[in-house]
């Protein structure tokens, strides 16, 4: 692919060399989670989209074929902000200050999304895009796994940030990295399995698996991977691996012709990534914090002297406490919410004696958008997330193109996994990653809605 291909004119190709910059930039400062970097998205994205409306009055940006399909998503995402509005209009948000923060955020995330389905609706561009996140991963990957090795303290953004054992990459979470991780490895799957030929085996077909872009994009899965066993997360590998593996069994159902070399490719990724390569890089770790894991006290029995004797074993993961504390204050307000950001305000007043730590956020995605958006909020998330997870699985299902067929697959791991990593965690609530999010969201209704202009691309792409 040449430059040439990107975008039809100068104004274009810089606008959207400018936003791919913006999205490997993102995770940079700490994740995004700071308020001056949250300041910054919605400079960056705000200046974009009006670039991007007067490129389209003048004529210098076209329509694309996406925003048809794309824009019943785009008001979905719109009416949310809306409600957040609507919160702290009626004064219903217990936490004025954090809503508009929140709504000025979810402003940002809406347009990000109108400018992907825009100004990425071809194949060529799709591919650039797909590309730049899986290079953003990788660089995140290497520079979070060097640091987790060499047990460096570093200063990144004014703030010292201790590496330990374990990977977080420029995020000050490894939970929060494992999620950036998960959602650009998915990326780098739709890519491969986008671009798998269905040619007979040669010699020439091998030395370009070796030496061709696929090694290096193998490579590139190969250190994602060991980064992601290497942040330790729990919730972030289980969420990957499983949602990897219920899609790729889809994958594999629905796709009949080449099942073998399919099989193949997949199960390489789980096992020699997986089981073989990431031993060296603390597999073994990972299944001891899963094993370990204890939510509540349990009474177990051990012999000492030849005398069985009851220990309780006190729990070491408090988030279940967390979230038996939360169910009160959902219900609360279970309609109209406690208002956009609000759970740092208003979970101290129903935390338990137990819990001594400060809880900013709930540890879980799906409780905090109840609590603070309420159902009328968290419907309308759902909706969007929903419609966005069914564009990638329609993809998936449909075999007339390996192109729209593998990205298909990606795109929905991506998307399943960042779900079930919320069940324990907050990664939507960490800008980076709530943009990157969208991002996949945007891709999922490209897949099947851009065109194919001519391009040097090989024949298999179409």
């Amino acid at each position: 692919m040449s430059m040439s291909g990107l975008a039809s004119n100068r104004y274009e190709r810089n606008l959207i060399l400018a936003l791919l910059t913006f999205l490997i930039l993102l995770p940079l400062p700490l994740g995004a989670n700071r308020l001056w970097a949250m300041g910054s998205i919605a400079v960056c994205v705000g200046v974009l989209s009006c670039l991007w409306a007067l490129g389209l009055w003048r004529g210098k940006i076209m329509a694309s074929k996406a925003l048809k399909p794309g824009l019943p998503l785009f008001v979905v995402l719109l009416a949310v902000q809306l409600w957040v509005a609507l919160q702290n209009l009626f004064g219903i948000s217990a936490d004025p200050g954090q809503s508009v923060l929140y709504g000025v955020l979810g402003l940002s995330y809406s347009l990000l999304f109108l400018l992907i389905i825009s100004l990425f609706a071809t194949r060529t561009r799709l591919l650039w895009l797909l590309g730049a996140l899986v290079v953003s991963g990788t660089l995140q990957a290497f520079y979070g796994t060097f640091m987790a090795l060499s047990g460096f303290e570093w200063s990144f953004f004014g703030e010292s940030v201790r590496s330990g054992s374990a990977a977080n990459g420029t995020f000050v979470n490894r939970n929060h990295f494992a999620g950036y991780i998960e959602l650009t490895l998915a990326c780098g799957i739709g890519l491969m399995m986008a671009l798998r030929s269905t040619e007979r085996w040669s010699w020439v077909s091998a030395i370009e698996l070796i030496m061709g872009p696929k090694a290096r994009l193998r490579l590139a899965l190969v250190i994602l991977v060991i980064a992601l066993v290497m942040t330790r997360s729990r919730g972030g590998n289980v969420a990957f691996f499983t949602a990897m593996l219920a899609m790729s069994f889809i994958f594999i159902v629905r796709n009949r012709e080449n099942r073998r070399r399919n099989i193949l490719i997949l199960v390489s990724l789980i096992l020699i990534d997986t089981l073989v390569i990431s031993q060296y890089f603390g597999l073994e770790r990972l299944k001891d914090r899963l094993f370990d894991t204890r939510l509540v006290d349990r009474v177990e029995t051990v012999v000492i002297n030849n005398v069985p004797v009851e220990q309780v074993q006190q729990a070491n993961e408090i988030r279940g406490q967390v979230f038996t504390d939360i169910v009160p204050l959902a219900l609360h307000k279970p309609i109209v919410g406690q208002g956009a950001g609000a759970f740092e305000a208003t979970y101290s007043q129903y935390a338990d004696a137990s819990v001594r730590l400060h809880f900013d956020h709930a540890h879980n995605d799906f409780l905090q958008f109840f609590v603070e958006y309420g159902a009328i909020g968290t419907v309308l998330l759902a909706l969007f997330t929903g419609w966005a997870l069914y564009f990638a699985l329609a993809a998936l299902w449909q075999t007339r193109s390996m192109f729209r067929n593998g990205l298909g697959l990606g795109v929905s791991i991506g998307i399943l996994s960042l779900l079930i990593h919320s069940l324990s965690d907050f990664n939507l609530q960490i800008p980076a990653n709530a943009a990157t999010f969208i991002t996949l969201c945007a891709i999922a209704v490209l897949i099947q809605n851009h065109s194919k202009r001519k391009i040097k691309v090989r024949a298999e792409l179409d």
